[in-house]
């Protein structure tokens, strides 16, 4: 792996959209106790059968310490042995490569894959490379969720070294995966705030953490939303409430309860995505996605799995989880959808089914996901084709 003391900008890599082709997807296998309830019981059969769907359509890394991967292998063989190939389209299948699971050994705090493995960048010629950013728990010392992350620091150096890739080592500058949207055309989607947020990078001002975006990402234009989705503990990452369909276009969470505290903060970044343009002068359009018509929240149940650790963000019973519908995966072949038990899981699907019309909507009921925290797109990471 050779790193590089340039940037991406300086050299003509740009950051694709999620839409665009994928060689492949970066996972980790969840076992923090304070993270995923009774050993991640049930987890562990949703992230193999979310697996399984990404990998009819491209290759899917499963990172997994040494005590775990005997466990992952057997779990994710049994997910694809189950799964039917006809839940993506033929069109699809006769198109990919390198479909399959490797479980490979690589140590981590957690298993949010966004934030921790390497964000990717790629040329003209499709010569792909890593970004390392620094990681420091969405807070560090102000306000971070455990108290301990070197290890997640270092997965994705780890990762590029393991895969061939060579790598841009943007530390000391904080950011996680879930925090940016590229439209792949110049544009980038974050959250004002979650990357101007005192316990990632205090010292940078607005303006510069624009730059260094700029700089790695080989952006033209960052259009900053103000916030997030209500609750959201990593200071409400971008995706959970906006995405790119493709450019000039994206999804955004939304609800007409107006006293409901995400109708307010929905509607502020509605005013944002009216007002702006992107990078090429296109002005957004955007579609609704309701979350869900009832707030999703922790049980007495749930809360009893849970054993946290010293310095650990704990949770308590009835608190309202960040549940969005926004946040789905872009494979090759599908979007892979979080469904909640909700009314509005349908309404989801028709959304983008008409958002995705050369995609297979494919839904997997995803509270074993929330109640870790995050969801479907914040456990995946897609490396560009």
């Amino acid at each position: 792996m050779k790193i590089f003391n340039t940037t991406p900008r300086d050299d003509g890599f740009r950051m694709p959209g999620e839409f665009e082709r994928h060689q492949g997807c970066i996972m980790i296998w969840p076992v923090r106790p304070g993270s995923w309830i009774y050993g991640g019981k049930t987890a562990k059969k949703v992230f193999a059968k979310i697996a399984a769907i990404i990998a009819e359509s491209e290759h899917v890394y499963m990172l997994a310490d040494h005590e775990h991967v005997k466990e992952a292998n057997e779990h994710l063989k049994e997910a694809q042995e189950q799964k039917n190939s006809k839940d993506i389209e033929a069109d699809f299948v006769d198109t990919c490569v390198n479909r399959g699971i490797e479980v490979v050994e690589i140590d981590s705090d957690d298993a949010w894959a966004r934030d921790v493995a390497p964000t990717f960048v790629k040329n003209a010629e499709g010569v792909v490379r890593g970004i390392n950013w620094s990681f420091n728990a969405w807070g560090g010392d102000y306000d971070g969720l455990y108290a301990d992350w070197t290890k997640d620091n270092l997965v994705a150096k780890r990762f590029l070294e393991y895969a061939g890739f060579d790598c841009y080592d943007a530390e000391p500058f904080v950011l996680e995966g879930g925090s940016i949207h590229s439209d792949g055309d110049g544009t980038m989607l974050v959250t004002e705030s979650c990357l101007c947020s005192p316990g990632r990078n205090p010292d940078l001002s607005k303006a510069q953490i624009e730059e260094k975006l700029k700089q790695y990402c080989n952006a033209e234009k960052v259009v900053w939303l103000p916030c997030g989705i209500y609750q959201d503990e990593t200071n409400e990452h971008v995706d959970n409430v906006c995405a790119f369909v493709r450019p000039g276009e994206v999804v955004l969470a939304w609800t007409d309860k107006e006293d409901d505290p995400q109708y307010e903060m929905s509607r502020k970044c509605l005013e944002v995505l009216e007002r702006e343009t992107d990078a090429k002068g296109r002005h957004f359009k955007v579609h609704k996605l309701y979350i869900p018509e009832k707030p999703v929240c922790i049980t007495e149940e749930e809360l009893a799995g849970f054993e946290f650790e010293p310095g650990e963000d704990v949770r308590s019973a009835g608190e309202r989880l960040a549940a969005s519908y926004v946040n789905f995966y872009i494979s090759n072949g599908a979007i892979v959808l979080p469904q909640f038990g909700d009314v509005n899981d349908g309404k989801a699907v028709a959304v983008l089914k008409e958002a995705f019309p050369d995609r297979k909507i494919v839904p997997v009921y995803a509270r074993d996901i929330i109640v870790g925290g995050g969801n479907i797109h914040c456990i995946t990471q897609q490396i560009p084709e």
